[in-house]
């Protein structure tokens, strides 16, 4: 193929960027419904684009959303992919093809930019030599991370396969079973702290927050929490600027709304719900810049544009920020009973936005869709052939996505401390004895001693349980999720 050929294919082929959001729920957005905080950039690149009404994460946490995500697998199937800690190993196998992998293969430059969590090197990391295997051994090509979360250790950067301004002279220490040395925690030393923890959350102390893990050295690398989301800006933008003449696909996760919430000082204040209410608002700066970067290179117009979240919304998630007390009218969930960590519908059901100026129709869409179908979508649209064994849980939705058809999927699973199943009207939570409500969040599980059945499609917020007026129903649905459990079904 001449140069000629090769800048036409290229122009033929869109970028693909998704920005995946940490904790954001279905009624946190403008363009969800919220009124207490104001999304502009969201909404613009909503009423441009499909807002999805029914799109899923695989899970209610952040680590097996993401594994289920880049893989196509469901994170239930394997063992190790509940919510890592941050010395946790890789957890994705270099040896099977990932989402990323697959993009690469198909002619693109790959990158990841923000939060991973999904363990990096194969146990018992140094922090001060090469890490690896990580993001560019399962098929990115270019990494700048958070290797876990805001609240957990090495409060770091990692470039590639390094710490980022890591001095030799200062080595790294991470520990997740005892203190290391005499340094303060927050514990110990709650005079130190500038957010001081509601549970958990008082070990080692960083920026004046204390963390999950304990961590000496470092001291020239560590974060400063409140240039976070402008740092992951600046990274997406230099990959922007270096992939340019593409086509590329760029995996943008950002930290907000996670806790620590500790946003920059030029968004405190800006809403009346305190840190989490401004940790949107930056948010949606986050989402405005990016699309500049994209606009200053005229790439907007033939990029896709995703935006979702990893799980559904949680206010009280470890520290004392005044979420709970300032939250007001505003309901995370929208409409929806749950949240992060349940079975309910507020945990795995978030925003999901999809924008292609060259090749979308603005309009809402309620078709079925979840994260891990990414995965064969892209696939099928980039002209992949997958092996049966490759992304063996994803179904290709792409027509939905693109707004060529009003549905998307037959059935899903979704996850969080049990299964539950959800076809056509209804909605099946298998019986996960346990308590009804998680003491540290105070938020609902979805737990029951039996089977819960809801009809979803005209009770969204499940406030009647059906199981006991519709036992046919439910051991359809109980069979189906059965079937599921044992192997991947076929697509």
């Amino acid at each position: 193929m001449g140069m000629a050929g090769a800048v036409a294919a290229a122009e033929a082929r869109p970028n693909v960027v998704l920005i995946y959001a940490d904790d954001i729920g279905y009624g946190d957005l403008g363009c969800y419904g919220a009124t207490a905080v104001k999304t502009p950039n969201l909404d613009q690149l909503a009423r441009q684009g499909i807002r999805f009404t029914d799109a899923h994460s695989s899970s209610a946490t952040c680590t097996p959303s993401r594994y289920s995500m880049l893989t196509g697998e469901y994170a239930w199937r394997k063992k190790g992919t509940g919510v890592l800690p941050g010395d946790a190993r890789l957890i994705l196998d270099p040896a099977n093809l990932s989402w990323p992998g697959m993009m690469k293969r198909a002619g693109y430059r790959t990158g990841v930019v923000g939060k991973w969590h999904l363990g990096l090197g194969t146990g018992n990391l140094d922090w001060n030599r090469d890490i690896r295997p990580g993001p560019l051994e399962v098929g990115f090509d270019a990494a700048f991370l958070m290797p876990a979360t805001g609240d957990r250790v090495p409060c770091v950067y990692v470039k590639d396969h390094n710490v980022v301004g890591l001095d030799p002279k200062d080595p790294i220490r991470v520990d997740y079973t005892k203190p290391i040395g005499d340094e303060p925690t927050g514990k110990k030393n709650p005079e130190l702290l500038k957010m001081h923890p509601s549970h958990g959350h008082d070990m080692a102390i960083v920026n004046g927050v204390s963390r999950i893990g304990y961590m000496t050295g470092g001291k020239s690398a560590l974060w400063t929490d409140e240039d976070m989301a402008q740092r992951f800006v600046d990274e997406a933008g230099k990959f922007i600027e270096e992939s340019r003449k593409g086509p590329f696909f760029l995996y943008f996760a950002t930290h907000d709304i996670h806790v620590p919430r500790v946003p920059n000082r030029r968004f405190a204040g800006k809403t009346t719900m305190g840190p989490r209410g401004d940790a949107i608002a930056e948010l949606d700066w986050t989402v405005g810049e990016v699309m500049k970067h994209l606009k200053r290179h005229g790439l907007v117009n033939n990029t896709i544009v995703m935006f979702s979240s990893d799980n559904g919304p949680v206010v009280d998630d470890g520290y004392k920020d005044d979420a709970v007390a300032r939250l007001g009218s505003h309901r995370p969930a929208g409409k929806l009973r749950g949240g992060k960590y349940s079975n309910f519908e507020g945990g795995t059901r978030v925003p999901l936005i999809v924008n292609w100026p060259a090749g979308i129709k603005p309009g809402v869409s309620d078709a079925l869709v979840g994260q891990q179908d990414f995965f064969r979508s892209f696939a099928s649209f980039a002209g992949q052939k997958l092996l049966s064994n490759e992304a063996p849980d994803s179904v290709d939705v792409m027509p939905a996505l693109l707004g060529k058809s009003s549905t998307g999927r037959d059935w899903i699973v979704e996850h969080a401390r049990a299964l539950s199943i959800r076809k056509g009207a209804y909605k099946l939570i298998e019986a996960n004895p346990g308590a009804r409500v998680n003491v540290n969040t105070n938020s609902e599980t979805g737990a029951g001693e039996k089977p819960q059945l809801y009809r979803v499609s005209e009770d969204i917020g499940e406030t009647k349980d059906l199981s006991s007026s519709m036992p046919d129903k439910v051991a359809e649905l109980s069979a189906l999720l059965g079937k599921v459990k044992q192997g991947p079904l076929p697509h």
